[in-house]
């Protein structure tokens, strides 16, 4: 946590799962002030509440106007850029809410950055932006150009540093499937299953706050970064909880799978990295560094100058990683606090009902 000892961090779209995460990491360290910015009063109010600490403070603002922006970020080190609109349906039926709050208030969020002398930025992107098919994915897909290609145009050696994170499927955030079903579980419902094949990466919030963190003390400008990440399908994620579950009472074990068909813009598989930029990535271990594209627009190169490599280089994706099977799945699943509160495991912190990290 050196680089953060007596810095400023704000966090946009604060109130969300990930910078719940954020607080529970950072709070009790050397870090001078963290700051939540999001337009929801109410989460405000109520994590003001639940936190009662000087070192967290609150600021109302859209990063759509750039000006509410600009008041929040006067004296940052640092930025965690995690406000987005995420729901895959809702971006599908509102794309240009999704694309002004995503590339425009990113946008908004890496300038004013910019402006007022922030030493780093991070930007939280979703696999969806890989080979996107949805509205939610384009836009998140178009975000990172924007940080990326405001990156190079700082190039190295600038007095900010814009990168990008990319990660799967981060459980139990908000809008997540695993407390749904577990709430139709505790409800004798059926789990709704849109199809059993389906895999999806699975990686834990504190995962997630890792990854950005490595992104900090690693990144160039305009890099990309991807944690590597074991993946389940959807029959063996229902199947781990259906087994946790049963502890608690044994007719959860029992509980029904009802498939009911795949939702608007949802992939069979997620893609991470794509093959494109598989052959530019730097293995780093535990992730992957995706350096900027620093052709010029000359356009004779484009047409001249190609790779022979990529046609034998391979995505990575969901259905290619390691798959998890029920154990191994039940294993990470009991990482989850709500699970361990559910379990008896741990104290209860938040109310039963609330069951999103």
């Amino acid at each position: 946590m050196s680089i953060f000892r007596d810095k400023i961090l704000l966090i946009t779209g604060g109130t969300g799962s990930f910078g719940n995460a954020v607080l529970r990491r950072f709070l009790d360290t050397d870090i001078k002030e963290i700051r939540i910015f999001s337009r929801d009063e109410k989460k405000q109010d109520d994590m003001r509440h639940r936190l009662q600490s000087p070192k967290v403070k609150f600021y109302i603002g859209n990063v759509r106007d750039r000006q509410s922006v600009d008041v929040a970020m006067r004296g940052v080190d640092y930025v965690f850029s995690a406000a987005a609109l995420k729901q895959v349906p809702s971006c599908e039926f509102f794309p240009m809410e999704a694309t002004r709050t995503n590339v425009q208030g990113t946008e908004n969020v890496l300038l004013s950055a910019i402006a007022h002398g922030v030493k780093n930025v991070v930007v939280l992107s979703t696999d969806k932006a890989a080979y996107p098919i949805n509205a939610m994915g384009i836009s998140k897909a178009l975000m990172e150009k924007v940080a990326i290609a405001k990156g190079r145009e700082l190039g190295e050696g600038a007095a900010t540093t814009i990168c990008c994170t990319r990660y799967g499927n981060v459980m139990a955030s908000r809008g997540s499937v695993i407390p749904l079903w577990v709430e139709q579980m505790q409800e004798g419902k059926p789990i709704t299953i849109t199809d059993p094949n389906m895999t999806r990466f699975m990686m834990t919030l504190d995962d997630a706050v890792d990854l950005v963190v490595y992104a900090f003390e690693h990144g160039h400008n305009g890099d990309l970064f991807v944690q590597k990440a074991p993946a389940a399908t959807l029959s063996t994620l229902a199947q781990a909880l259906k087994e946790i579950y049963a502890r608690v009472n044994p007719e959860y074990g029992e509980t029904e799978v009802k498939i009911i068909g795949t939702r608007h813009g949802e992939k069979l598989y997620e893609t991470l990295v794509t093959r494109e930029e598989m052959a530019k990535a730097i293995d780093m271990g535990n992730y992957y560094r995706i350096p900027c594209d620093n052709r010029d627009l000359n356009y004779d190169k484009f047409f001249t100058e190609g790779s022979e490599d990529l046609s034998r280089i391979e995505d990575y994706h969901s259905h290619n990683t390691r798959r998890l099977d029920v154990e191994g799945m039940k294993e990470l699943l009991l990482k989850l606090r709500f699970i361990q509160e559910d379990l008896g495991l741990v104290e209860r912190a938040k109310g039963r009902e609330i069951r999103s990290e």
